[in-house]
């Protein structure tokens, strides 16, 4: 993978281009999150790249600023850049910037994150199915206890589209299946430092044994979630989501309990090539075949295309993470990590 990035990672940056009908704009939110760097950029460019030898693609990443990102987007409008990629920091900021590039005759392709305004198509995962496997995920962590039990939520960014829909799909199983969610709090940015800080907050006001179980919507925030417990001496279920490394690694030490894998090649692969159809004016039916709705309900029926996804333990790292090549086992079995993959047949 690092070679990958590597090779990809100069064509992607940009160079010479523009309005020539070669160009694709690909913008993705923040660096945090290793997914993006690691995975979606390389793989779209490289997809793009295998579709269209001679297309370009101008790659810039927002670092989680809204206002750089709309920069980064009117940069390629001014360009000439007719058909960009973009996975937004925050959804609603979006509105007015897509809808004046729809007026112009660009298309956006909205990935992984929905945006507002006159999308051209839309690539993600089925988000409310994810909460659920999220919470379906810690209810069977707790076992037996489940129905006796208080759990903390830590939700995803509030500027972030997909975060409403994981919070919905979560709530769907745990309001049933827990005794009570004793404590939540939405976090901007996806902040681990501050998932840390709220952990440590629900402690003080819950006490050490006011809670068994702590959701967390994604693997970066886990991190900080965890640290917290174990400074205060507590080992209780924590869930995660996008499969990191870490996450992963703590999976497999018993830290984690948990984490969602999304296939990332499918949902790139997909979006190159509805990116590269839509630059040379052919239809994109077959690529996207559902139908939603934005989340202000202002634009109906935006083709889409959404994936699924799957929960992983370390009983079932080896048959999706390593199978699938995401990582390989020399990455993942470093330092204290060894002793449990050896215990978990990991070689």
């Amino acid at each position: 993978m690092a070679l990958s990035v590597a090779a990809c990672g100069k064509a992607g940056d940009g160079g010479k281009g523009g309005g020539d009908g070669r160009t694709i704009g690909l913008l993705l939110p923040e660096n945090k999150t290793t997914r993006y760097e690691t995975f979606d950029r390389p793989l779209i460019t490289k997809k793009i790249q295998a579709l269209c030898p001679d297309c370009e693609v101008k790659y810039n990443n927002a670092d989680q600023d809204t206002q750089n990102q709309k920069k980064q987007f009117d940069a390629l409008i001014t360009q000439g850049v007719k058909v960009i990629i973009l996975d937004p920091v925050d959804y609603k900021a979006t509105r007015s910037w897509v809808n004046r590039a729809a007026k112009q005759g660009v298309k956006v392709i909205a990935y992984d994150r929905l945006a507002e305004g006159e999308i051209s198509a839309y690539v993600s995962y089925d988000n409310e199915k994810i909460g659920r496997l999220q919470g379906e995920a810690l209810v069977k962590a707790l076992g037996d206890r489940a129905a006796d039990s208080n759990v903390v939520m830590i939700n995803g960014s509030p500027t972030d589209a997909n975060a409403p829909f994981f919070k919905k799909g979560a709530h769907s199983v745990l309001d049933k299946q827990v005794k009570k969610v004793v404590y939540e709090q939405d976090i901007p940015d996806w902040s681990s430092d501050e998932a840390n800080k709220k952990m440590s907050a629900a402690i003080d006001a819950l006490g050490k044994d006011g809670f068994q179980g702590v959701y967390s919507a994604n693997d970066g925030m886990a991190g900080g979630i965890i640290t917290a417990l174990r400074q205060q001496g507590i080992k209780v279920p924590v869930g995660g989501q996008d499969s990191e490394l870490a996450g992963l690694q703590r999976v497999l030490r018993g830290d984690q309990a948990f984490t969602i894998y999304k296939q990332i090649q499918p949902q790139a692969d997909t979006t190159a090539e509805i990116a590269v159809r839509l630059l040379k004016g052919r239809q994109i039916d077959a690529l996207a075949p559902a139908r939603v709705d934005s989340l202000s309900g202002e634009v109906k029926g935006i083709p889409a295309k959404l994936y699924d996804a799957r929960v992983v333990t370390k009983d079932n790292i080896a048959a999706t993470i390593l199978k699938d090549k995401v990582y390989r086992a020399s990455q993942l079995c470093t330092g204290d990590t060894k002793a449990a993959c050896a215990a978990a047949g990991i070689k």
